[in-house]
């Protein structure tokens, strides 16, 4: 399947590649004019597809790696730091290239350099996870996490191309191939209904991971988040309602510290603001429970465990969407429409997450 989508940007714009191999990533990388690449990955990514990826770079690039540990730990400062140094020493200057060669952690914090060193760099992202192909490979955001804040640092950083290939899900771990799905429901739920009931018609075969299947998956989730980011690049409107789940879901993620991975957070934050949108009489009774329960085929939680609500509803005091003191969150009108509401009450809060809340039967 050959398919390019173009997404829009200040600059100009770049294409987004739809692959089931890697018979043109050579072509691609040699449409880009640098003498030195600097292949940024982790250390699970690299150990399956750093010697490929290093095959495809054009023999006029001299190439280089920057490995650091995989996981979300690794996505501060201090990795930042270490990759200044390792592009220092080995010289590289404007003209260069960065590639991002990993799921979101790589992704986010490869574009943050690229954006920073030397007050910018080319780049390309080769996203290796379901997550990072639908999500954050596509926008231009990138950032690093700081004091446990997630993307607390960071700046808007437009790619030169971004190469999507399917065999990247080859080696991909089943939890974390799951963990895409949060960010692909949710752009059925925000912006299309029909894309919704689709994911839901062709539940067995992703699960399977039918090859075209996961290529219309991708491919269409990545059109949606294309006419969003379009409409609104640098997040000042409609952008925002890519965030629905995550006001609460990044705030759990934070809370129970590595328990839940992304797209597991987000899933249960997508659940508590679809619970805020049925109370608020937005969402039907029907509605709520059929999205809460959507999730479970794709293996994603549906409820938490602790004993400290409130310390969630405080780690959530921290997001970007928020004016002074107001908490704000993205909910539903129904499915396929979202909107951004403006402070949301904490006892609203409580409740949802009390409704997420598993308690033992005494």
């Amino acid at each position: 399947m050959e398919l390019n989508v173009k997404i829009p940007c200040d600059k100009d714009n770049y294409n987004v590649y739809f692959e089931s191999d890697f018979k043109r990533l050579k072509e691609l990388l040699s449409s880009i004019n640098a003498s030195k690449v600097m292949l940024i990955t982790d250390t699970n990514v690299s150990m399956h597809w750093e010697k490929k990826v290093l095959l495809n770079i054009p023999e006029s690039m001299k190439a280089f790696t920057f490995k650091f540990e995989a996981g979300e730990a690794s996505k501060n400062l201090d990795t930042v730091n270490l990759i200044y140094e390792a592009l220092t020493e080995n010289k590289f200057n404007r003209t260069d290239l960065i590639i991002a060669l990993g799921g979101g952690v790589v992704g986010d914090t490869a574009a943050y350099v690229a954006h920073t060193f030397k007050r910018g760099l080319p780049f390309i992202a080769l996203p290796t996870s379901l997550l990072s192909m639908v999500d954050s490979s596509v926008g231009g955001k990138s950032g690093v996490d700081y004091k446990g804040i997630k993307n607390m640092v960071g700046a808007f950083s437009f790619p030169e191309f971004v190469y999507i290939n399917t065999e990247f899900l080859s080696t991909l771990p089943e939890r974390e191939f799951y963990n895409g799905f949060a960010e692909i429901m949710k752009h059925g739920l925000i912006k299309d209904e029909e894309y919704y009931l689709w994911l839901i018609d062709n539940m067995y075969e992703i699960c399977e991971k039918d090859p075209d299947t996961l290529l219309k998956m991708i491919s269409h989730s990545v059109l949606i988040k294309k006419s969003v980011v379009e409409n609104d690049p640098y997040e000042r409107g409609e952008r925002a309602l890519l965030n629905f789940g995550h006001t609460i879901g990044h705030a759990i993620e934070a809370y129970f510290k590595g328990e839940y991975i992304h797209g597991e957070a987000v899933a249960l934050g997508c659940v508590a603001a679809s619970y805020i949108s049925w109370k608020r009489n937005m969402l039907e009774m029907e509605d709520y429970y059929e999205i809460r329960d959507m999730f479970v085929p794709f293996n994603l939680p549906i409820t938490i465990k602790t004993d400290d609500l409130n310390e969630i509803i405080e780690l959530m005091k921290f997001d970007k969407k928020n004016t002074g003191n107001e908490i704000n969150m993205v909910l539903l009108n129904k499915i396929g429409e979202a909107v951004l509401v403006n402070n949301i009450g904490r006892d609203e809060i409580l409740k949802a997450l009390e409704e997420l809340n598993f308690k033992d039967e005494v």
